[in-house]
Parts: C-alpha cells; sequence; structure tokens
C-alpha cells in the first residue's frame, strides 16, 4: 500500500496554497454574481442583495483610506507553503528606518508577480523580521475591490488601490514606517516575460517618481531576481494574426493576453502552476528624493533618470549571483 511521505505532503500543501490563490479570485466573483442573480430573480430574499450594494456604496473608499488588513490573514500558513513552493527569498542590502515612509518600486511584474504578493501581501516570507517596524502596502489596480466578499479578501492582505488618493492617505494620515510597494512595470511587462529576460516597462513610467516628489519620500528599488523564470511563454510571429490580435487587446483593455504555460499538479506534468524556481527579491539603497509639491517634468525626469540608474546598479552588483551573465544588462522600454 502507497503511503505518501512528508515530502509528498509538503509539496502537496505547496501545490494547493499556489492553486488555492489562483483560484480564489474566479470562485469568489462568480459564487457573489450567481447568489446574488439566484435571490432577486428566484426567490423573495432580494432584500439581501439591496443591503450589500448599500454595503458596498458605504465601504467603497475603503481601498483609498488605507484598506482593511488583518494580521491573522496574512499569517496564514497556507501563505508559508505558498512561498516556500518556490520558494521566495528577500535580501536586505540597506536597513530601512521606520522613522520615514517610502515608496518601494518592485520588478519586473512577471505574469502574476509572485514574489511581490509572497513577500508584501503576507507576513510568512520573513520580511517584517528583515525590515523590523515597517508596514507594506502592496498596491493594486482598482477592480480588485469592486466585487463584495472579494474585496475584503484582497484587502485583508494589506493591500490598497493604486491611485493617487490612496497614496496620498497613505503618506499623510498612517504616520511613519509605511512602505507603498508598487510594481511599476503591472500587466504591460506580461508579454516581455519569458525565461531569461531582463525587459522592464518603465521609460514612460513617471507616476510613481511624481508621487515620491509631492510627499518627499525615498524611492526604494527591488529586483525580484527569477520572477520571469516561473512560466514559458509562446511568443507569436510578430506582425501575424495573433499577434495583432494580441496588440489590440492591449489597447483596448490595457491586457496582453499571453500563451503562457508552466507545470501540473505533479513536477513533470504540463499546466498552468509556475515551475518551482527559486525568487530572490533584492531590496536596494533608499533613493532620498526632496519634497516638491507641484514638480515640473523636468523635474520628475531628472529624479526618474536618477531611480533607474539606482535600480541599473543593484541589478548589475546582483546578476551574477542568480545566474545571470556578467554582459547581460537590464532593457528598458
Amino acid at each position: 500500500m502507497f503511503w505518501p511521505t512528508k515530502k509528498d505532503i509538503k509539496t502537496a500543501l505547496e501545490v494547493l496554497a499556489l492553486f488555492q490563490w489562483a483560484l480564489s479570485a474566479f470562485v469568489i466573483i462568480t459564487t457573489v454574481i450567481l447568489v446574488n442573480l439566484y435571490l432577486v430573480v428566484f426567490t423573495s430574499y432580494w432584500p439581501f442583495t439591496v443591503l450589500m450594494l448599500i454595503w458596498l456604496a458605504f465601504d467603497w473608499k475603503t481601498p483609498e483610506r488605507g484598506g482593511r488588513r488583518f494580521p491573522c490573514v496574512r499569517r496564514w500558513r497556507l501563505w508559508k507553503h505558498y512561498c516556500n513552493y518556490f520558494p521566495i527569498k528577500i535580501l536586505k542590502t540597506h536597513d530601512i528606518s521606520p522613522s520615514h515612509n517610502y515608496i518601494l518600486a518592485c520588478h519586473p511584474h512577471g505574469l502574476m508577480a509572485h514574489s511581490c504578493f509572497g513577500h508584501f501581501a503576507t507576513d510568512t516570507s520573513g520580511f517584517s523580521k528583515v525590515f523590523p517596524g515597517i508596514t507594506p502596502y502592496i498596491l493594486t489596480l482598482g477592480a480588485f475591490f469592486w466585487v463584495p466578499f472579494f474585496r475584503d479578501y484582497v484587502m485583508s492582505t494589506g493591500a490598497c488601490s493604486v491611485s493617487q488618493s490612496s497614496i496620498d492617505f497613505l503618506l499623510t494620515q498612517k504616520g511613519t514606517g509605511n512602505m507603498l510597494v508598487v510594481v511599476v512595470g503591472g500587466l504591460a511587462e506580461c508579454k516581455h516575460s519569458t525565461p531569461g529576460s531582463t525587459t522592464l516597462v518603465l521609460k514612460n513610467r513617471y507616476g510613481f517618481v511624481r508621487m515620491a516628489l509631492r510627499h518627499g519620500v525615498s524611492l526604494i528599488p527591488a529586483y525580484g531576481f527569477g520572477e520571469t523564470d516561473l512560466y514559458d511563454q509562446h511568443i507569436f510571429t510578430p506582425g501575424g494574426y495573433i499577434n495583432r490580435f494580441q496588440n489590440w487587446f492591449q489597447k483596448m483593455v490595457h491586457i496582453y493576453p499571453c500563451a503562457f504555460y508552466g507545470r501540473g499538479f505533479t513536477k513533470n506534468s504540463w499546466g498552468l502552476l509556475p515551475y518551482s524556481q527559486p525568487v530572490t527579491t533584492v531590496v536596494g539603497e533608499p533613493l532620498p528624493l526632496p519634497k516638491i509639491e507641484n514638480p515640473s517634468q523636468e523635474i520628475v525626469a531628472k529624479y526618474h533618470a536618477l531611480y533607474i540608474a539606482a535600480l541599473r546598479k543593484l541589478f548589475d552588483q546582483h546578476k551574477t549571483k542568480f545566474g545571470i551573465s556578467e554582459t547581460q544588462e537590464l532593457v528598458i522600454v
């Protein structure tokens, strides 16, 4: 009779942790929509749906007012299995004082930003021990907060909206020791996420620099070595029908539809789970910025260039430790 070993059980829990996070959005959103349609159309319990919508309207601005984090959710044992799946690790290069606020720009986005989520949306990767006194707020698209229950699940991890009003609130109304985490490349970077890629969408991304200048907070560069190795992606012929559809779709909804794949539930199978490859996020030195409430485009461009230089320096100092050749450089598009 086959009895699973401790290693088999550990692997199964890690796969479950990855699978549930990827599936939770679909399950929760679909359930909320279908249940409320059923209540309204087929039963007399439609007031429950009305009450839920009233609460949603009342609570609509919460993601822009610091969110609603639950430390117990961030410490779930499930997230520990999530982090151990790859595994993901964090490397500190400089101390970060809790007497100031910061904006940390995380690169690259990859396809699912797994390392960014593991480090900053959970408290199981060792972040709080590496950076004591620092509270991370991962900033994401407002669309994640449109659906009841799912928005609460997302906010429970400490996530907030990436809107300007949200950033203003976190940097002025929550004291010090706050680290706002922004994945600058966003979904536009998915098309460049192939194994070995070091291409970042950053050339025309000025918003995070402008916000840092408005509040006089330091920018911190961070690079996740191995993030782009978690999936393979089929690249269609440039100019072909499918490639033109991808570009059209991206222009319409700002999401690039990728033909990506990874592993299945067993190690050597094909599927949509990421490969279990190590990812190490190196957090660089804070780059101090002056406080300029209405910075000109020239000033923003100046500090944007300084930030890119700091990011390149961080990448070059550590790339050979993670299997990247000495001659390979960051490509900024």
